[in-house]
């Protein structure tokens, strides 16, 4: 238990890190007049010092966690997304130290910060491995692909740059309507964290019984209204809300429950910030990429490709394929995580593809690399929490 408490104040500690350090970044983006400046900007290297004292806690988070519960912590959600987080840190200071761009440091810290957020809302005991875990592939496969799905992240913070410093948005375009789309689609997380951090606040519970996919009776409980029942359910606690339709065992209702609520936040907080701005939010970041290179921004992005893919072939694809066989006797099996898998593997293939065979680069590939980050993150979302199949541990 001691162990345990540590690595929840070394992962606490990383977090206040990474926040403080987007500040600084900040400064060095808004403060720096030249190019010069703005490579060797002071409060860049203060802010470079922080993340890496964040990294250390965060590895250390990961260590600890580790030897308390006996198994590589990436079981469950709040240990990958954790694990996810820290990867995306890992591969952005790489990458930072051969660019020294600051502009980076303050796109991708606060994507490491919101998946921090994001994973806390699930359960962060640490429990006993169900049969179908207990093997040392999960060690390899799970951490392999998370390794490889943060390299392919950089490649969206690099692109989400490239198109904010590129795309005028005082005129209306399709262009501006899809980076809008983006930073709606943001809003939507900080919705989920609002409105789980709201209902946590209140202590809210309501349980009830259902019959689950092995059709046995099973016992679930809810952190928001319920909105949606599980199959079969009946309450247990008659003087909560009852669910306003039954789902069926193919969906999680509960998990789907919290997306409603979270997106219906979201869209409220997008919808308030509009008004207060009478602009697109997009404007309200646009000024910290304007000094960004834009070569460099693109040379960014397909290099966090050409690395992140084959890393992600190796553990998503290759080692997921023997971990399957060994696990159910079969490479492949048509499960809902396996096809998004295919999916976002096939998805980058063509991303390098038309890179090397075609010639795209600049907006066009900045493009493809945020759709390709969208596909990873409604696999870990969406698919690993929403739609049942043989990966739903979380």
């Amino acid at each position: 238990m001691q162990l345990v408490s540590i690595s929840a104040n070394l992962l606490f500690f990383s977090f206040v890190a990474y926040l403080v350090a987007m500040l600084f970044f900040g400064g060095a983006v808004k403060g720096s007049k030249s190019q010069e400046a703005y490579e060797n900007n002071r409060w860049g290297k203060i802010a470079i010092v922080i993340t890496i004292l964040g990294f250390i806690t965060h590895i250390g988070y990961f260590i600890t966690r580790w030897i308390a519960s006996a198994h590589a912590p990436v079981s469950n959600m709040y240990e990958f997304m954790t694990a996810f987080a820290m990867m995306i840190i890992g591969a952005f200071i790489l990458l930072f130290f051969i660019y020294r761009t600051p502009s980076l440091g303050l796109f991708a810290l606060p994507l490491a910060v919101v998946i921090i957020g994001y994973a806390s809302m699930f359960p962060r005991e640490i429990a006993p491995l169900i049969p179908a875990l207990k093997s040392y592939w999960l060690t390899i496969h799970v951490i392999t692909a998370a390794m490889g799905e943060a390299i392919l992240a950089i490649s969206a913070v690099a692109g989400l740059i490239f198109l904010l410093k590129n795309i005028d948005l005082t005129k209306k375009s399709k262009q501006r309507f899809w980076l809008e789309a983006i930073m709606f689609t943001l809003i939507l997380v900080v919705g989920f964290v609002m409105s789980s951090s709201t209902f946590a606040l209140m202590g809210y519970e309501a349980k009830f019984t259902y019959i689950n996919k092995n059709e046995e009776q099973a016992q679930i409980v809810y952190n928001y209204p319920p909105l949606f029942g599980m199959n079969e359910y009946e309450s247990l606690t008659p003087e909560k809300m009852a669910p306003l339709a039954e789902m069926p065992a193919i969906v999680n209702a509960k998990t789907l429950t919290t997306l409603v609520w979270s997106v219906a936040t979201g869209i409220v907080l997008y919808l308030l910030l509009r008004l207060i701005l009478r602009r697109p939010v997009a404007t309200l970041f646009q000024p910290f990429a304007k000094k960004a290179n834009s070569q460099v921004m693109d040379e960014i992005g397909y290099r966090s490709v050409l690395i992140g893919f084959p890393v992600f072939t190796l553990g998503a694809v290759i080692f997921a394929m023997i971990w399957a066989h060994e696990a159910w006797s079969r490479f492949w099996g048509w499960d809902p995580k396996e096809v998004w898998a295919l999916i976002t593997w096939l998805f980058y293939a063509a991303y390098l593809h038309l890179r090397l065979s075609r010639g795209w680069e600049g907006e066009k590939l900045a493009w493809l690399a945020v759709v390709g980050f969208v596909i990873i993150m409604f696999n870990l979302i969406v698919v690993n929490l929403i739609i049942a199949g043989l990966h739903s541990y979380a």
